[in-house]
């Protein structure tokens, strides 16, 4: 296994330092051999005591060059693949932003680098920025701020079009190998271990470069970034995911359950830059590989599963992810972030409480402040004191942050939390709970969120209610909830799905349509700009309305599934089985006068596809129990009988049709 990198503090951090004004200081010379494991700067060793380059003052780097001036250049970077079949190796086509006045000093650069399938089907960012390019091909503008900020701070920005999309050759495999192998070719390039040509075909090197790397996207762009940094490749400093993929299968299978049919398909046919002839083969693969017939985590799968690399990880890892994002769900951070935690990977959490959104369009300032500190220190070897800090920056409430050493919260602890039966139409969370025996049952009523969540003391065909006694004291939730279930089906299986709500008038984020975020009229500007190309965007804003409930956490389990992801077992009507559904990440303070509850229901069309459904569910409470990560010395209160709870009933005249769940990351 991989050592894992050496954290700041040793004496070798000095030299990174000093390495790195060396290496400013040569004259660029062809990049040969690979760094090791990733630590901050160049790993070469120190010598002498030379002025620093134009763009180091101190501890950080400042906007030396100009924008305007600066190195344009698309090449094509070879891969090690032939994915479509035609007897040559894809190449995927990188535009280069650099800074000029550092070439023509011969002081070498590091890379950000931006890996996406979106840059000329879809457009990235809150305003859908697209690619563009002048007469002869080369690029004018690309999207986002992160050219414009870095290239005069002396760095070079990398935007790549994956295998299969925009200018690239190859074929889209959603994911898995030719995907992140084409990405790791552009890093393998940039140390000198690939080739690159330019349109024409002349190679190219890149000379430039220290071949310090940091990848930085949200969405499929950091899955990205977790998918080449599981492969350990020597040069990636640095990740950033934001809204990331660490696991396909938890992405488009939620515990057995299909989120939505043919997923791969539609998202390689969304993005493929390719004639539909020249990928045939590739989505043919696709949809028969992924086995939508039984959703069961096969090699497919697993070949689209990072967390199991976590140990060849080098590089270090700022994540970020909204702790309502309904898109990419929290899971996907919580696992990938404990994963690198047992290996030791240096690394930094943002947690906001808005939905699929980049903390640019959430935190602003404070997100480019960090990201600038993050890679001085990680490409630039600067010891501005950014990993002596509280790991984690936290949102709490909307607008309101604070800072925690780790996530979960440090001194959380799994209390489990008996099931009652209540007045026999709400049952309670908390106190002795049912004896062993006690049943209830439900039959599966295809219900919408608004309506298995809505009126919780209210008898409601197709769902569960338990709830907490009203809280005397706020109560931190903090990391990934699960309900252990004693159940009998009367059907081979059904979904089963749960929910935790925290009851009580509150202003939160408005999550519905664009997840708690705003787009305003004004604008702000993080960088330079040219004619083509600025680097001013329209600001953005939290929006909150006052509520009566918010659903925290939402889990789903195909029953058949209770076993093992790798097989179904069908279910016996006449035995009973304990079954664990696991809710998804978060990170919640219910108020003192709240009540906590949790909602169990059956087939989700709202938020998955299944044609499991009229099954009858038997619950034996005594034996069942929901599993809850709490923080400090918060404690639910003993009931016996549910408290009274107040919701707006779910509109009747709402038009509630089961939806092609389906989305791009």
């Amino acid at each position: 296994m991989t050592p894992a990198p050496r954290p700041v503090g040793t004496r070798a951090r000095v030299a990174v330092v000093l390495v790195g004004l060396l290496v400013a200081a040569l004259p660029a010379a062809p990049v040969t051999a690979a760094p090791g494991a990733a630590s901050p700067g160049a790993a070469q060793p120190a010598a002498g005591h030379l002025p620093p380059p134009a763009h180091v003052v101190g501890d950080q780097t400042v906007p030396a060059y100009s924008y305007a001036d600066a190195i344009r250049e698309s090449v094509w970077v070879e891969t090690r693949a032939d994915t479509d079949g035609d007897g040559v190796r894809d190449r995927v086509a990188v535009d280069l932003v650099r800074p000029r006045e550092a070439a023509t000093a011969g002081v070498r650069v590091p890379v950000i680098m931006d890996a996406s399938p979106y840059y000329l089907c879809c457009g990235r960012g809150n305003e859908g920025e697209l690619k563009t390019y002048d007469a002869a091909g080369v690029i004018a503008k690309a999207p986002l701020f992160y050219d414009n900020y870095f290239v005069p701070r002396g760095y070079a920005f990398a935007a790549v079009d994956l295998a299969g999309t925009a200018r690239s050759t190859g074929c889209e495999d959603v994911g898995g190998p030719a995907e992140v192998g084409s990405a790791r070719a552009v890093v393998d390039w940039l140390n000198g271990r690939a080739r690159a040509f330019t349109a024409d075909g002349r190679p190219v090197n890149a000379a430039w470069s220290t071949g310090q790397v940091g990848m930085i996207g949200k969405s499929w762009d950091g899955s990205v970034a977790n998918g080449v940094a599981a492969t350990g490749v020597p040069g990636l400093a640095t990740i950033v995911p934001i809204s990331a993929i660490s696991s396909w299968y938890d992405y488009m299978r939620y515990q057995g359950s299909l989120v939505a049919t043919d997923y791969p398909g539609y998202l390689h046919s969304d993005v493929s830059g390719r004639p539909e002839a020249a990928c045939a083969e590739v989505l043919a693969r696709l949809r028969a590989d992924s086995a939508d017939e039984t959703a069961d985590y096969n090699g497919f799968w697993a070949q689209r599963d990072y967390r199991p690399s976590a140990g060849r990880v080098r590089a270090s890892v700022f994540v970020a992810h909204g702790l309502n994002d309904l898109n990419v769900t929290t899971n996907q951070f919580a696992r990938w972030w404990q994963a690198l935690a047992e290996q030791g990977v240096p690394r930094k959490l943002w947690l906001h409480q808005a939905g699929h959104q980049d903390p640019f369009d959430v935190r602003r300032a404070e997100w480019v402040a960090a990201l600038h500190r993050w890679f001085d220190y990680w490409l630039q070897g600067l010891r501005n004191g950014v990993m002596d800090e509280p790991r984690v920056d936290l949102e709490t409430a909307p607008g309101t942050w604070t800072t925690q050493r780790d996530w979960p919260a440090p001194g959380t602890r799994d209390i489990r939390v008996a099931l009652g039966a209540g007045d026999g139409v709400t049952g309670t969370l908390g106190g002795r709970g049912a004896r062993p025996g006690r049943e209830q049952a439900y039959v599966d009523g295809s219900l919408f969120e608004d309506e298995v969540v809505a009126e919780p003391n209210t008898a409601t065909a197709g769902r569960l209610v338990f709830l907490s006694g009203t809280l005397s004291a706020p109560l931190r939730i903090s990391g990934s909830p699960s309900v252990r279930l004693r159940v009998r089906v009367d059907r081979p299986t059904t979904q089963l799905t749960a929910r935790l709500v925290d009851y009580g008038t509150a202003e939160r984020l408005l999550l519905s349509g664009a997840g708690g975020v705003r787009t305003l009229d004004t604008e702000s500007c993080w960088g330079a700009s040219t004619s083509v190309d600025d680097a001013c965007y329209r600001d953005t804003e939290e929006v909150t309305a006052v509520s009566d409930h918010a659903v925290l956490a939402r889990g789903w389990l195909d029953a058949a599934h209770h076993r093992s992801l790798r097989f179904s077992t069908p279910l016996r009507p006449d035995l009973w089985y304990t079954v664990t559904v696991p809710l998804n990440a978060y990170d919640a303070v219910v108020p003192a006068g709240h009540v906590l509850g949790l909602v169990l229901g059956q087939s989700d069309p709202e938020f998955t596809d299944t044609d499991d459904r009229d099954a009858t569910v038997r619950v034996d409470l005594g034996r069942s129990e929901l599993i809850l990560p709490i923080a400090g010395h918060g404690v639910l209160p003993a009931v016996d009988v549910a408290p009274s709870v107040v919701t707006a009933p779910a509109d009747p005249s709402a038009a509630r049709t089961a939806r092609d769940t389906r989305q791009v990351p």
